[in-house]
């Protein structure tokens, strides 16, 4: 069934368009930043500035192994919500018919599912959130290996600390909150 909408309604599509680039966009930055973080050797002893007199504050490797881990972990979920956004843009610009006609940011007429084009993405939304927070993981960490447990950290390991983990979630808890709101319309 094609229903015909108004003019106003066949922007919104463009937004879609727009939003899903953003998302790719976005993904690649963070991919880019994981691929430089794996580059890492946590495992070398001179990569660490905790003092080796103070054992106590030394990581185990576990935490090293958690870090790659979470590295991998975040990667697949960008992949994943990138390669979701890729799909609903080329099911967006090959669409014939479906259920609600939108115009597509080169002004051409297409035939989209809306549903499908909204689970979609809020699939590659969940897929950036657990990324995000994976990558919050690593980089938690990352300030493990490099300046000592965190029930050892001073007032500088504290600093680099306490904002990556209120301010990313808050940042996701807004992004989700969005997306929801977009959701719905």
């Amino acid at each position: 069934m094609t229903t015909t909408i108004n003019r106003g309604n066949l922007k919104s599509t463009t937004i879609h368009v727009m939003a899903l680039d953003g998302i790719v966009n976005v993904n690649s930055l963070f991919t880019l930043g994981l691929f430089l973080g794996l580059t890492v050797n946590p495992m070398d002893p001179s990569y660490t500035l905790v003092d080796s007199s103070h054992t106590v504050c030394i990581p185990s490797s576990s935490v090293a192994e958690n870090l790659v881990a979470f590295h991998v972990y975040s990667f697949s979920s960008f992949l994943f919500s990138s390669l979701i956004a890729f799909g609903l843009k080329l099911g967006i610009r090959t669409a014939r018919d479906g259920e609600f006609r939108v115009e597509v940011s080169d002004g051409t007429i297409a035939h989209v599912n809306l549903r499908v084009l909204r689970a979609g993405i809020l699939m590659s939304a969940a897929g950036s959130v657990s990324g995000c927070l994976f990558l919050t993981l690593a980089l938690v960490d990352l300030v493990e290996i490099k300046l000592g447990k965190l029930a050892c950290l001073d007032w500088y390991g504290l600093a680099a600390v306490v904002p990556l983990v209120g301010l990313v979630p808050s940042a996701l808890a807004f992004y989700v909150c969005v997306v929801l709101h977009a959701f719905t319309r």
